[in-house]
């Protein structure tokens, strides 16, 4: 008899979605031209991709001009912090907080030896910035703020709309990760007065591989690679036309009853495991949260051993984001919102997809509380 496989680890990735692959599958195969050729086959490709970025601009209230495919978030993010900063040098000054994800903060330190200064903004209890800090913060040589919109470890959700309206008030660009968010809450550029957002397909049941920078109409922007040619002045080479497809087809993959369903099962589990196992701790915010977040600290209990246990189980979390994994820092997002090194330790995030179901959900609700029980029972 087969194992039981529970996947709840879909903020590290997801599972492709049969119609994204079905939409990308002619342009694997038949329809393979290359986007930039100017026969048949090229401008069959090309078309393609113009409806691609259609779509995708459509989904958050841009202009199609306004998108440029990438290779994924960690490219957009490093597109959109270290193009402007390359192409703005009069303005010396960044602004970021302690939650982003790792590409972003490494971005930024790399700016930082190249002579930017780099302000963190630190986060409350819940993981939220502080509009009067960000205020604050701004100077005559700020050029960027750069916030996280859905937190990957802790899925706190920002309000872009406040945050959005004070660097446009300031003058400055104000630029997301919204990676982990797009498609699963609003993102409404025009609306949240967003400058440049990073989007991913892989988090959205898209495939790995491409992504997408939303960059406002007029922004000055330095290109981060020279090629000969490609989808636009900011990226050079093949455009992946299978994979830009299959994301266009995936921003339409989770609907609103899915993001109501991942709630509640979400709010189920939270409460539940509250239920069924003492000491421990919700980390994040318990309300403007993403549909799909739950990351829990269980006292006396190390997270990656819980989280072995639980793969043996058939079960796969995570203790951490997926990029930072493989290393043995303790979470920089838990020890922002206050998390102690016990805490930081026992956590363990497990997120949900479309696809997640009750029943999937109640088994660990059966196989974890004996787990969490053994392992505090341990000697150490």
């Amino acid at each position: 008899m087969a194992k039981r496989q529970v996947y709840l680890d879909n903020a590290a990735t997801t599972q492709i979605a049969p119609e994204v692959l079905e939409a990308m599958m002619p342009y694997l195969t038949e329809k393979y031209g290359n986007a930039n050729s100017l026969h048949s086959k090229g401008i069959e490709a090309k078309e393609a991709l113009e409806k691609s970025r259609a779509a995708i601009a459509k989904s958050i209230g841009a202009m199609p001009e306004e998108i440029v495919f990438t290779s994924g978030g960690t490219e957009a993010n490093n597109l959109a912090i270290k193009g402007t900063a390359f192409a703005n040098p009069g303005k010396k000054s960044i602004i970021t907080t302690r939650i982003e994800h790792g590409c972003v903060l490494n971005a930024c330190k790399w700016l930082r030896q190249k002579g930017c200064n780099i302000a963190y903004l630190d986060v409350d209890r819940g993981g939220f910035v502080s509009a009067d800090d960000l205020k604050k913060a701004i100077t005559k040589d700020t050029l960027l703020f750069s916030c996280v919109h859905g937190n990957n470890e802790i899925g706190t959700l920002q309000n872009l709309e406040e945050l959005g309206k004070i660097c446009g008030e300031k003058g400055i660009y104000f630029h997301t990760d919204a990676v982990q968010s797009y498609a699963k809450t609003e993102l409404n550029v025009k609306k949240q007065n967003l400058d440049l957002v990073s989007l991913s397909a892989h988090k959205i049941h898209g495939p790995k591989g491409i992504g997408a920078l939303y960059v406002r109409k007029g922004i000055k922007i330095t290109p981060l690679l020279h090629g000969g040619g490609g989808e636009s002045v900011l990226i050079r080479g093949t455009e992946n036309v299978a994979g830009i497809v299959g994301f266009a087809k995936a921003s339409s993959v989770i609907s609103r009853n899915d993001i109501e369903r991942m709630s509640r099962l979400r709010d189920y589990f939270i409460g539940e495991i509250k239920k069924r196992v003492e000491n421990i701790k919700l980390n994040g915010a318990e309300e403007k949260r993403l549909c799909n977040n739950i990351n829990i600290s269980f006292s006396g209990v190390d997270g990656e051993s819980l989280g072995a246990y639980l793969d043996i189980a058939g079960i796969e979390t995570s203790a951490r984001s997926a990029c930072s994994s493989h290393s043995s820092e303790p979470s920089h997002v838990l020890a922002a919102i206050g998390d102690s090194p016990k805490e930081i330790k026992g956590a363990v995030r497990i997120s949900l997809s479309k696809y997640t179901t009750r029943e999937e959900i109640d088994y660990v609700l059966n196989v974890l509380p004996d787990l969490v029980k053994k392992l505090r029972k341990a000697p150490r």
